[in-house]
This record gives C-alpha cells, structure tokens and sequence, in this order.
C-alpha cells in the first residue's frame, strides 16, 4: 500500500512544499546560470522512467553549452566540460532542485532508481530484465548511497532491483539519511579513474 497508494501522494506534497521553500534560491541559481554561461539555464534531456517510457527531466546546466552529450563515466576529463558555477551545483546536488517539477509532474519520486538516458543502454535493459523499472525514478536511491558513480552498472541494476522488490517507508528514510551524508561529504559525485 505505502508503494502505491501513499508514496505517490507524500512525494507530490513534499514536492510542493520544497518548491514553494526553494523557489527564491532557485531563480536565484536560475540567473546565476544565465549569465554566467552560454546556454539555457535549464538542461533538458529524455530520461527512462517507470516501466521503460521516456520523459523529460529538468536539472540546473552545469556543463558548458558545448559539452558533448556522453554519460559522465565516457568523459576522460569531466571537470573541463562543467562551468565553475556548474561544479559547486554539482558538489551540493543544488543542480537536482528542478527534479521537483518532475515528481510534481508524477514522472519521478523522491527515492528510486536513478532515471537514465540513451547513454546508459546497459543498465536500462538490466533494470528492464530484473523487474526494476516498474517503480518511478528517484533523485535519490539504492545505489546512489552505496557508490553513485563509484559502482559498476551491473552493481547499480542489481541495487536498483533490490529497492524495487523492497520498497517501505521505513528504507525510504534509510536512503534518504544516508543521501544527506553523502551530499554533506560530496562523496561519489565523479567517477574515480
């Protein structure tokens, strides 16, 4: 029941609250974008929800306009591609905050699998062949806390199939702790080579 009926309904309300408690220091970040960079303010890119349909998810643009559309592990050097203001979003996650609109939206949760894009093929068919693509995307999830960037994609599907067949409120503030310590501790952003 938590899954289905409850879940839904918390994530639209924190949702609008978070969007309501953020929207200064969003517009702020918005301008801040802006004019600091060439480019929208706001990336767009098609991202692979619940049961494998497409969406559109928002984030704050933290690479240069000119970046080349690859996963982040495909870069040889990330850090020249993000704008200084793009690197401090990243580091405190600040960049994730329009992912609101998309939960208010009822394309994703707060806890779930982390939506992917065409890039990341390999996980996609592995969540699809495990069963974990039928819960929405999360900002947050499974194996953003134990690895984010860090662990294999095999590692992350599995993570992912592990969260879907478990879903409870009680790992929900689980993962939610242990995202606010890794933030805090900008662990696992970029990928170690």
């Amino acid at each position: 029941m938590y899954g289905k009926v409850i879940k839904p309904i918390l994530d639209k309300v924190m949702a609008l609250i978070l969007i309501v408690a953020f929207s200064i220091p969003m517009v702020l970040i918005f301008i801040s974008v802006k004019m600091s960079s060439k480019g929208p303010a706001v990336f767009k890119q098609k991202r692979f929800g619940k049961d494998t349909t497409q969406f559109v998810l928002y984030k704050f643009r933290t690479m240069t306009y000119e970046a080349p559309i690859l996963a982040n592990r495909e870069f040889d050097n990330l850090n020249t591609y993000l704008t200084p203001l793009g690197k401090i979003l990243r580091e405190s996650s600040l960049d994730e905050l329009p992912q609101l609109f998309n939960i208010l939206l009822g394309h994703m949760s707060f806890i779930g699998p982390r939506p992917l894009a065409e890039t990341d093929k390999t996980v996609i068919d592995l969540r699809q062949k495990s069963g974990a693509d039928r819960v929405l995307p999360g900002i947050t999830g499974l194996a953003q806390v134990n690895g984010r960037n860090q662990i294999s994609d095999e590692n992350k599907a599995e993570l992912d199939s592990q969260y879907a067949d478990s879903v409870s409120f009680v790992l929900d503030m689980q993962i939610i702790i242990l995202t606010l310590t890794k933030v805090f501790r900008k662990e696992g952003i970029y990928k170690e080579r």
